[in-house]
């Protein structure tokens, strides 16, 4: 186990819609180089939860450090943390009118100044890491779903983040292509990468995961890795929730 401190930490987070209190009091620790896999029914909070690590979705109450750092609330701080953590969405969001080359260039271009002919190498090595450097050239609706999805992580790749956060990239995709954007994700995690990942895709919690967080109504219900989690489920919440899923 690693002795240097966790990488993200919350610590009692509360986020209210209104009256819908959808963080209820969570504390979770991710250490470096961990993939931790929330799962959980729709509408339990794990996409707020994964927001909530960049401060795209603002908490009410408690603590959130990044990398031994609070999040800052907003500025040059937020930004320069946001490039510190990759993001990858249950929609693409690519730049329609830019190539797939120049939507991964865009970040350390643009956010960070770097050199661009030392990013354009960087940006290439990435596509080809993904599977689609023979693309880069094209525009994103030239490209499947499953495609746009891997220049999507190509892109958080490109800002060098210390952590990759995931929420449900592959909801949107047909089937088909559920499993080359999954395949992207588990190479990463086999290279260390630190992952929070929010997904219904249960084979990958089980494989890639290093441990697996159940959320139901807004509460971390219980923790534990993925073998003792699918095989053994401490409370009821989580044993109704993979009985409805692991029958079919």
């Amino acid at each position: 186990m690693t002795t240097s401190e966790p990488l993200i930490v919350l610590e009692h987070v509360n986020k209210y819609f209104g009256p819908l209190h959808v963080l209820q009091d969570v504390s979770l620790s991710v250490d470096r180089g961990e993939v931790v896999v929330v799962i959980g029914p729709s509408g339990s909070g794990k996409s707020t939860l994964c927001r909530a690590i960049n401060r795209l979705e603002p908490i009410n109450s408690g603590t959130i450090t990044f990398d031994g750092r609070e999040l800052p609330a907003e500025g040059k701080a937020l930004a320069r943390l946001r490039s510190e953590v990759g993001m990858v969405f249950q929609s693409f969001n690519l730049f329609a009118h830019k190539t797939i080359l120049q939507n991964v260039m865009l970040g350390p271009v643009k956010v960070r100044k770097e050199n661009s002919a030392a990013v354009r190498e960087r940006a290439m090595k990435l596509l080809d890491r993904v599977g689609i450097a023979s693309q880069a050239e094209k525009y994103p609706a030239q490209l499947s779903g499953g495609q746009q999805q891997r220049v999507a992580i190509a892109r958080a790749l490109a800002m060098q983040p210390k952590a990759l956060l995931f929420d449900e990239p592959t909801s949107a995709l047909d089937p088909e292509m559920v499993g080359e954007v999954l395949d992207v994700m588990t190479s990463l995690a086999k290279e260390g990468m630190t992952m929070v990942v929010v997904t219904h895709e249960m084979g990958f919690a089980r494989h890639a995961a290093d441990r697996v967080v159940f959320m139901a109504d807004g509460q971390l219900v219980e923790q534990s890795t993925p073998a003792d989690f699918f095989e053994n489920p401490k409370s009821d919440r989580a044993k109704d929730f993979l009985s409805k899923i692991l029958t079919h």
